[in-house]
């Protein structure tokens, strides 16, 4: 048996995952990690990583095991959330839970639990690991978790082949209800605590207040722009760079109808908190430009502003979990493609150039966001990922 580093997080799902390991026999220790002291912009309570932190104790005393604690939060703001304000600040719209896992938690956290002498790390998140072995040589396949309503494989998506190497996932072929039911029969404190939300490790914030400690609000303007726009024409497959190219807007091209406090603030597709009203369907940013400090926006959940057939990504943010895998320029090949968490799966065809990977939709997408991370899929496999550029 192993001895195993559980990142005890204070919720229900690296509870359980102790707690099935424990059962198979492994030794097991606990570790929380704190990450994040300011709560600036926080939603709930003062200090939520000291609820996590009294929760994870209670299981680690419930199931017997040792319990200990590391603050990585110095590594975290640097890795994360320097990066996540960065990104806000150039207009384009970061996934720091993409970051939190690649950076901190099979990084930082799993360097950590190697000192303990851990032979592995566990988590619990919702997806699952395939070893093969071939010639001698052993390479690991990251797979959707089993329940589809819960998968987290795509905040997984930048992982290495390394880093899945010390890597369980004690929960990723169950179902949320079996791993509550377990949590109960167990009498885990965590039992009937609700689902993480938010930023990793920050919670839920007021992104705008979150973001000020370190961008400054300023006053634009808000532009209507009409589906009838002489921009809308969908150039021809062929045309990778233009099909892949956002919309660009000018002032000229739609009519004021309101101010906001800071184009950095506002993501593509977003269409709460423009606090314009008495329209027959919602609002939707459909642009931002952060040069000039403006919202662009359109009417309708179906304005042509919000799709776009293709993305590009840049070829130094391509990312394969096996390298092995690697598109070669020129190849192309089909695979499910997903652009946010929980979107289903979309069909497309990749596209490899000397600029980068294209990835073409066979049906346009809605709210493509630069800075966000698209994964690609071959059945249940998470094959790579990459930055979306534009």
């Amino acid at each position: 048996m192993a001895r195993v580093v559980v990142g005890l997080s204070g919720g229900v799902d690296s509870s359980v995952a102790a707690y099935l390991l424990k059962e198979q026999g492994h030794e097991v220790i606990g570790l929380f990690m704190r990450n994040w002291h300011d709560t600036t912009g926080t939603l709930e309570g003062d200090c939520p990583w000291y609820d996590d932190q009294v929760f994870a104790e209670l299981v680690a005393k419930r199931l017997d095991i040792p319990f200990r604690f590391v603050d990585l939060s110095e590594e975290y703001r640097h890795r994360v959330v320097d990066y996540m304000f960065a990104e806000y600040q150039a207009g384009r719209t970061p996934n720091p839970d993409v970051l939190c896992n690649r950076e901190i938690k099979f990084d930082v956290f799993l360097k950590e639990a190697l000192k303990m002498g851990a032979d592995y790390v566990a988590t619990g998140h919702y997806c699952r690991k395939l070893i093969l072995e071939q010639d001698g040589k052993t390479t690991y396949k990251l797979l959707a978790g089993t329940d589809p309503n819960k998968d987290q494989s795509y905040f997984l998506c930048q992982l290495t082949q390394e880093q899945l190497r010390y890597a369980l996932f004690p929960i990723g072929d169950m179902l949320k209800p079996e791993v509550r039911r377990i949590a109960q029969e167990q009498k885990l404190a965590t039992a009937k605590r609700k689902d993480s939300q938010g930023i990793c490790f920050v919670g839920k914030v007021d992104l705008p207040i979150f973001l000020q400690q370190q961008i400054a609000a300023k006053q634009g303007n808000v532009h209507e722009i009409l589906p009838s726009w002489r921009g809308y024409t969908t150039p021809p497959k062929e045309d990778l760079a233009s099909l892949a190219e956002p919309n660009h807007y000018t002032v000229r091209d739609g009519k004021k109808i309101g101010t906001h406090n800071g184009a950095h603030f506002y993501t593509i597709g977003q269409r709460k908190g423009l606090g314009i009203g008495g329209r027959k369907e919602s609002l939707f940013i459909i642009a931002t430009d952060v040069k000039e400090n403006v919202i662009y926006v359109g009417e309708g959940d179906s304005h042509p502003g919000l799709y776009r057939k293709a993305l590009r990504i840049l070829p130094n943010d391509i990312h394969w979990v096996n390298p092995t895998h690697a598109m070669q320029t020129g190849e192309q090949r089909r695979y499910q493609v997903r652009i946010r968490y929980r979107q289903p799966l979309q069909q497309a065809e990749l596209i490899c150039q000397q600029e980068g990977l294209y990835v073409v939709f066979d049906e346009p997408q809605r709210g493509i966001a630069a800075g966000q991370f698209a994964a690609w899929y071959d059945g249940d496999e998470l094959v790579g990922s990459g930055v979306i550029e534009r």
